[in-house]
């Protein structure tokens, strides 16, 4: 698919995505929207296709069918790169930050779709590139202000603990400047502190920035803090979505997640 089509919908929608590995089945007409500001929880057992599911809207995976719009722009079959470019930022369940890269140039990867010069430019190292350079350089000190890691611009990824890598994702998706931001397990491997400061984090920049939201996560308390409304997937399917205090009611989603954390 190489053209972009466009028809009415909400911010984000996504309607009946499908993919099988060989025999398995592991996401089954999934369907989830996501409106502007809204922050969307999905969750499940683990093995249940949320990542799946995430790897599918972000052009990880083509589905085997299924739709996957944001602000009407058709985005199944399209390349990560141009997904991302269209406004979907993302985190991922297992950290992924270039190593033979400073904390800052991480950040600054995420701006080079946008870079106003050219080939002969960046190998030329002309005015221009260089201008453009700085401005890239600032905006992501911006972001890692935001994030609290303002001072650490010239370490190495790896160097950090794990939770202020978490928390460098989340500054390198912010700089691709999305509409939408996709955290897969943000709180995984975070003690119970840095998962308080985690909910704090997300709330201070969705009142900054009132992008839209979904995440995918185990923590109850980071769940039931930041959702506005929630998608249970169980063996690829969808089992319940609601508001969170009437999906953590529902016998269902008790038997098949929470049920099974408890």
């Amino acid at each position: 698919m190489n053209a972009i089509t466009t028809t009415s919908c909400g911010l984000l929608e996504v309607s009946s995505l499908s993919k099988s590995f060989g025999g398995v089945r592991a996401v089954c007409d999934f369907s989830f929207n996501a409106q502007p500001g809204e922050i969307v929880g999905i969750i499940g057992p683990n093995g249940a296709g949320k990542t799946t599911a995430f790897n599918l809207v972000t052009g990880v995976y083509a589905p085997d069918k299924g739709s996957v719009k944001l602000d009407g722009v058709e985005l199944s079959g399209l390349r990560q790169d141009v997904i991302a470019r269209a406004g979907i930022g993302r985190t991922f369940q297992n950290i992924r930050l270039f190593k033979g890269l400073t904390v800052l140039e991480n950040v600054m990867t995420a701006s080079d779709p946008y870079a106003p010069y050219g080939f002969f430019s960046a190998i030329l190292a002309l005015p221009g590139k260089r201008k453009a350079d700085r401005e890239a350089a600032d905006k992501a000190r911006e972001y890692l202000n935001m994030v609290g890691l303002g001072g650490m611009e010239d370490a190495r990824p790896e160097s950090l603990p794990y939770g202020l890598q978490r928390k460098l994702e989340l500054a390198r998706a912010l700089a691709i400047r999305p509409k939408v931001i996709l955290l897969d397990e943000p709180a995984a491997g975070l003690n119970p502190s840095e998962v308080r400061d985690f909910i704090e984090l997300v709330r201070r920049l969705h009142e900054r920035f009132n992008f839209t939201i979904v995440f995918i996560e185990h923590r109850m308390e980071v769940v039931m803090n930041l959702s506005h409304k929630l998608f249970v997937l169980s063996f690829g399917k969808l089992l319940a979505s609601g508001d969170p205090e009437t999906v953590r009611r529902n016998p269902e989603v008790i038997e098949a997640y929470i049920g099974e954390e408890e």
